[in-house]
């Protein structure tokens, strides 16, 4: 850690304002660049508590840099996480104002909702497999309260860059298909902009859930029964604009999508 507690705790109120006000905060690792991943996985549970506190729920988490590619571009070592909050899940097909986002992107993403509390450490595949009670095929818009990009410490700092959630309505049971072979295109106004197969996600999406369980047991936190587990995206993150209309079509989940307006 290089950070004091009173700079923690600063950095992770100007976190909580920005996404509250959408006065976007120059990036940590620009403020604070001796700042360290520890540091940014401490101001990450202080957010989470000036959220809960202000009346908003925890309702899951999501792993990002899935990816060897994003890894090495960031200097990460291991994916990272972030906890996802009640208002940031979209229905299915809304309109959403481009003006509530800042620098958005899309992903393409498996899902997993549980039915049983999960946690580390020593979780296995076979763990996740029991506690989960379905896959949803979803969208992630990524996004962060940050003025420009930053890295590693800043994507950590801030929920793992999470912005909006879209989910499916076509569950599945992992048992009744292999979520490694599941592929899915990533469509802007019915053109194909990106595709891939899940078995991009650290080989199967089981492990990204098993590595965050393991992960998150660092930091003395569960995952509860009913959270959604965003488990990483298997497609190159794309931008759009005012009037696109954006849609995940996965091969055996049905599709996902979402438009935008000024």
């Amino acid at each position: 850690m290089k950070m004091t507690d009173a700079q923690r705790r600063a950095a992770a109120e100007q976190l909580f304002e920005a996404e509250r006000t959408r006065e976007w905060m120059p990036p940590i690792s620009t403020t604070h660049p001796d700042a360290d991943v520890e540091d940014a996985y401490l101001i990450s549970i202080l957010v989470t508590e000036l959220k809960v506190a202000a009346g908003r729920k925890v309702k899951g988490h999501k792993i990002g840099l899935v990816s060897k590619a994003m890894r090495e571009r960031t200097g990460a070592t291991e994916p990272d996480y972030g906890t996802i909050f009640d208002d940031w899940f979209v229905p299915e097909g809304s309109t959403i104002s481009m003006s509530t986002m800042n620098r958005p992107l899309v992903e393409v993403e498996l899902a997993f909702v549980l039915k049983d509390r999960l946690a580390g450490p020593s979780v296995t595949a076979a763990d996740v497999i029991r506690a989960t009670d379905f896959v949803l095929p979803s969208i992630e818009i990524v996004d962060s309260r940050f003025a420009e990009r930053g890295g590693l410490v800043d994507s950590i700092s801030d929920a793992a860059s999470c912005g909006l959630i879209v989910l499916g309505g076509c569950p599945r049971r992992l048992t009744d298909f292999d979520v490694r072979r599941v592929g899915a295109s990533l469509l802007r106004n019915g053109d194909i902009e990106e595709s891939g197969v899940a078995s991009a996600v650290l080989g199967n999406p089981i492990n990204a859930v098993a590595w965050l369980a393991n992960k998150l047991a660092e930091f003395d936190v569960a995952m509860d029964a009913g959270n959604v587990i965003m488990s990483g995206s298997f497609v190159r993150a794309i931008p759009f604009g005012p009037g696109d209309t954006m849609t995940a079509l996965f091969d055996q989940l049905g599709e996902v999508y979402f438009h935008t307006t000024d």
